[in-house]
């Protein structure tokens, strides 16, 4: 007798379409089951729609809520907020509605350079009984780490050409000039952050770099592992700066490991031993 398995990673339904939540949430890649939602920040200079490729390789296994951060794209009206404490604030009461998610109420955080700081202190911000229950960080140096950092005297043209993004706009001068002024009012945003000592979060934490990233050659990801009280891991990745963009998914793999074994664990710790 032939037996058929389904695959888990079943892609996103072709009729989902592509939803906007308030102002600051992009839905790539709708799942009507409901599963854990993932929320994604996008690097310095990024927006929403470079989550659309992972949105749709995770599918079903997370739903992807992309951060749509202000001035530019479907944003570009709208100002940023002055520093890095008022965008934190900011992004806190935006996603705070929609943190019951799917699965359950499990929801999870992934940012990659600029963003997985901001993940970190959103997640530092909620109250402790509302915090993901994984923060998955790329790219970027631990928040104690973050202000002695070398990228401080980027300009914002050596930074779009280190995150190995300039070969996909070159060829436009318009986006050249959108991405270039996207970038420099989140390195203003960056510039202003002071780390401050503080308890670790509870939430489990997974640090991420691609073993061709530029821009962290001498960091230690194992430093993360100071902020959380939670499970913690650190790994190394085929990739640049940036894991995930427009043309690429990135970690889909590793975040779906991570997302599904939690999943296990959560089933496995509520059900009765037998004796």
């Amino acid at each position: 007798m032939t037996t058929t398995t389904t695959s888990f990673r079943t892609p996103a339904p072709r009729s989902a379409r592509p939803r906007v939540e308030g102002d600051w949430l992009l839905v790539p890649a709708p799942q009507p089951h409901r599963p854990v939602r993932l929320f994604c920040f996008p690097h310095a200079g990024g927006d929403a729609t470079a989550y659309t490729p992972l949105a749709r390789a995770l599918a079903p296994v997370a739903e992807v809520w992309a951060l749509r951060p202000p001035a530019r794209g479907g944003r570009s009206r709208h100002p940023m907020p002055p520093d890095f404490d008022a965008l934190v604030a900011a992004v806190t009461e935006a996603l705070t509605p929609h943190l019951t998610g799917g699965g359950g109420g499990r929801f999870a955080f992934y940012g990659q350079s600029f963003g997985a700081l901001l993940a970190y202190e959103v997640a530092r911000a909620l109250p402790a009984d509302r915090r993901p229950e994984l923060v998955v960080v790329a790219g970027a140096p631990s928040p104690a780490e973050w202000e002695e950092r070398e990228t401080g005297n980027l300009d914002a043209a050596e930074l779009l050409r280190l995150t190995g993004l300039e070969e996909l706009v070159r060829a436009d001068p318009d986006l050249v000039e959108l991405a270039l002024g996207a970038i420099r009012t989140d390195l203003a945003v960056s510039a202003t952050y002071r780390h401050r000592p503080h308890a670790p979060i509870g939430s489990a934490l997974h640090a991420v770099a691609g073993a061709g990233d530029p821009m962290l050659a001498t960091t230690d990801l194992s430093a993360w592992a100071a902020h959380t009280r939670g499970a913690f891991g650190h790994r190394v990745l085929p990739g640049g700066h940036l894991l995930a963009t427009v043309d690429r998914p990135g970690p889909v793999d590793l975040l779906t490991s991570l997302l599904t074994r939690r999943q296990a664990t959560d089933i496995s710790s509520t059900t009765p031993k037998e004796h």
